[in-house]
């Protein structure tokens, strides 16, 4: 093993906060590949096809990166509403063990608590040792704010149609 690599204890990195929207709302942001490139902190996606929404362990939907990459996200855990996540690889290859998962747990006060996690504990693929490494906590709540964002407003543009209705 790389000795500037962290320790494997040191590789997951989460972040988290709550958000002003309930868990149905920032599931369907997480879950429907076409919306991703909207919340992505790291802006690294640019494009999903429509029709890709998740719906189970085994889904495989595609995702098209900055850098003119494809890549096929294998879902190995799916909760409706509540959980997903996913192991990127190359198109046409096996995963090479990071995940991608985020965690939504409903509060008392309407609300949710949104996790991000990446998980590198299991990366095979040295080459993509740099990239995890500046994975941070920072680059994962950009994420969440920006789903946030969108969550919060569309929420809020519903509220407010229907005090107006």
């Amino acid at each position: 093993m790389d000795a500037s690599l962290p320790p494997v204890s040191e590789r997951i990195v989460t972040a988290e906060r709550t958000v002003r929207a309930p868990a149905e709302v920032l599931f369907e942001l997480i879950a429907d590949p076409a919306r991703q490139p909207e919340w992505d902190g790291n802006d690294n996606l640019a494009h999903s096809e429509p029709d890709q929404r998740v719906r189970a362990v085994g889904d495989v939907f595609v995702t098209d990166l900055t850098n003119g990459q494809s890549r096929e996200n294998h879902v190995v855990e799916f909760e409706e509403g509540r959980r997903i996540a996913w192991l990127p690889a190359p198109a046409g290859e096996q995963p090479r063990g990071h995940r991608w998962r985020w965690d939504l747990e409903p509060t008392d006060e309407g609300a949710t608590l949104v996790r991000h996690t990446y998980d590198w504990t299991q990366l095979s693929d040295e080459t993509r040792f740099p990239r995890a490494l500046a994975t941070t906590r920072s680059s994962l709540m950009a994420s969440v704010d920006r789903l946030a964002a969108l969550a919060e407003g569309s929420t809020e543009g519903s509220t407010e149609a229907q005090s107006r209705g």
